[in-house]
């Protein structure tokens, strides 16, 4: 298969029509059918990781992650010069096949192992490992665990912090791979790649970086942090991603009306809202433990994730309310099966939240949508 094929024939296989069946709330029924056809269907792919392509302007080698910043394009003064930015306006010439290759992994491992949670099935876990081993075990075909080439801009960047974003679709890779009972080799495969990862995330200057970004990459990091840190049994960054979603994120993200103005501010607003709400509420469902309920918790003026959904909400239900202006790319595909609701309205006690979730598309096939909507099987997560 031609690699740009990649990440469309694994969104192809994914495509189910949406589970609308039983009256009362019941995930496993809900999600069953489209789990088993999509994890029916991925039995059939082999894997594929970095190491299957290369772009000539990646600073990095075989196996490193590459990917370019999306909104620089060339300057049409100096076409041989450094990229200039059109803030929303993503370059389609841009190498994205390291990007492609890791979101087709996202599809595939953690379908897999929802079809094993639902069946006990071996089969589902074993294709999985399968994926795991070539990705993250594995010397001819494993992925260096760094992103010091991520988001790279021409003549400008070999790599950037901002670049670490991309691995938001590691996290449900990550889950997965925590429920599928995987052999002890594989286990300590998978556990020591993560744990070198986060090494190099919590150390790097890109990593520094990007945790003390104002806006939805300073919440990606957290979001990424504290599942790697569940994955490898990491308690100090679990409590560190914890007091941060408590002391920083909320504090300095998010308004008094719930929303998120740094988003807002965007050139694509109503999509950044929902892809911060979004990555805040798997940080949450992620960090809940025994006394510890992100979802309950505010701050004394009552900030927190029931006012951010609060904000939200009106405009998932009814997006002609919308008071912004339209996003400049992808503005009628929002919104979908965002997790939020999901979450939300399980936690929150909110049927309205869960009634909404249930209505929207649950398998978008639009490449743009895919990349922000890194959570797509429910029952790796509740």
């Amino acid at each position: 298969m031609h690699r740009r094929d990649f990440l469309q024939a694994a969104i192809a296989l994914a495509a189910a029509p949406a589970c609308r069946g039983a009256e009362k709330f019941d995930l496993a029924a809900i999600e069953r059918p489209c789990v088993l056809k999509a994890a029916d269907r991925y039995l059939a792919e082999q894997p594929v990781t970095v190491t299957a392509s290369r772009s000539p302007r990646s600073a990095g080698g075989q196996h490193d992650f590459f990917s370019e910043g999306d909104y620089w394009w060339p300057d049409p003064q100096h076409p041989d010069g450094p990229y200039i930015q059109r803030d929303g306006m993503s370059n389609p010439d841009n190498f994205v096949e390291h990007r492609r290759a890791m979101i087709r992994l996202s599809l595939i491992v953690p379908a897999l192992g929802a079809a094993y949670k639902i069946t006990r099935q071996r089969r589902y876990a074993d294709h999985a490992a399968r994926h795991l081993r070539a990705w993250f075990v594995d010397s001819e075909t494993r992925m260096n665990p760094n992103l010091e080439y991520a988001q790279a801009i021409q003549g400008r960047f070999t790599g950037r912090g901002t670049g670490i974003i991309d691995t938001l679709h590691l996290v449900e890779v990550a889950r997965a791979a925590g429920q599928l009972g995987l052999a002890p080799p594989d286990r300590a495969g998978v556990k020591q790649w993560f744990a070198s990862y986060l090494e190099w995330m919590t150390t790097h200057a890109y990593g520094i970086a990007e945790r003390d970004a104002k806006n939805n990459h300073g919440t990606c990091w957290v979001t990424q942090v504290a599942a790697f840190a569940q994955l490898t049994g990491n308690a100090d960054l679990t409590a560190y991603c914890r007091n941060r979603f408590q002391t920083v994120l909320i504090p300095n993200q998010e308004a008094p009306d719930g929303s998120f103005p740094l988003e807002l501010a965007r050139t694509k607003p109503y999509g950044y809202s929902l892809f911060n709400l979004d990555a805040f509420a798997i940080a949450a469902q992620t960090l809940a433990s025994n006394g510890q309920n992100l979802w309950t918790w505010k701050l004394p003026d009552g900030r927190g994730m029931a006012k951010a959904m609060a904000y939200m909400y009106p405009y998932m239900l009814d997006k002609k309310k919308w008071p912004k202006p339209p996003d400049v790319m992808y503005d009628k595909e929002w919104p979908v099966r965002q997790p939020c609701l999901l979450f939300a309205g399980l936690a929150l006690g909110k049927p309205e939240y869960l009634a909404l979730w249930r209505k929207l598309d649950a398998d978008p096939t639009v490449e743009e949508v895919v990349r922000n909507f890194p959570v797509r099987q429910p029952l790796l997560w509740v």
